[in-house]
């Protein structure tokens, strides 16, 4: 909890006391930590998928339940931490209504807030299906690890966390909208800014969500004996 705290009042930080900001919406601190939070339940997710199977080698081996347990229960337990940090953002959404003078800035949440379970869902199948693409995959090629860390820190900046979809310029605008996290990110935020409404980005991020875990499921099943041999 106190990682994306911190993260966002450095970013609040830069892009609204030092920076003239022309991104994102008002207040920047809950457009940040809209996106941030699930971006943390995301990053800590798909790191823990690169160790999943070893870690665990030997229960692996010697058990017969279903492996995708171990992925599940990684999504699952990441998923909780980030239901518990909700507070943070709730907090700053209060705090804005009790000490923001200017009607514009304050957070309106409206009927968007029920988008955000939604989002949830979609995020769960997301991480289910590329777990089951990164966890086998990075058990059969240990190089693997160090590269999905590397995809994570570009993907950061390639994600509309500190900026919305809407603020990428002309092409880069659909090419951003390809990122399923764009989709899922905007659903998040329509619970406090209705603005954020980008219908086409939250269609492609519901067919790349659905197709990673239809991939994801094919590579698990027929990576399942090769890793189990590895370990």
């Amino acid at each position: 909890m106190l990682d994306p705290l911190v993260m966002s009042l450095i970013y609040w930080f830069v892009f609204t006391q030092v920076f003239h900001r022309d991104v994102g919406e008002d207040p920047y601190i809950v457009f940040l930590i809209s996106a941030l939070l699930p971006w943390v339940w995301f990053n800590s997710s798909v790191s823990d998928f690169t160790k999943a199977f070893k870690r665990d080698s030997r229960l692996v081996r010697s058990t017969n339940i279903p492996r995708s347990i171990w992925v599940n229960r990684i999504v699952l337990s990441k998923g909780m931490e980030f239901l518990f940090s909700l507070p943070v953002l709730a907090l700053f959404v209060i705090v804005n209504a009790m000490v923001e003078t200017d009607p514009e800035k304050v957070v309106q949440v409206g009927w968007g807030i029920l988008w955000f379970p939604v989002a949830v869902l979609l995020q769960v199948i997301l991480l289910v299906g590329l777990g089951m693409l990164v966890a086998p995959l990075c058990a059969l090629y240990a190089d693997l690890e160090r590269t999905t860390g590397l995809i994570l820190r570009a993907l950061f900046y390639a994600t509309p966390i500190i900026y919305s979809v809407s603020n990428l310029p002309g092409p880069f605008e659909i090419i951003g909208s390809f990122n399923p996290l764009a989709g899922i990110f905007t659903l998040y935020r329509m619970a406090f800014f209705p603005d954020q409404w980008h219908l086409t980005t939250v269609l492609i991020s519901v067919v790349m969500t659905l197709a990673i875990f239809v991939l994801g499921s094919w590579v698990f099943r027929s990576l399942e004996r090769p890793v189990l041999k590895e370990l």
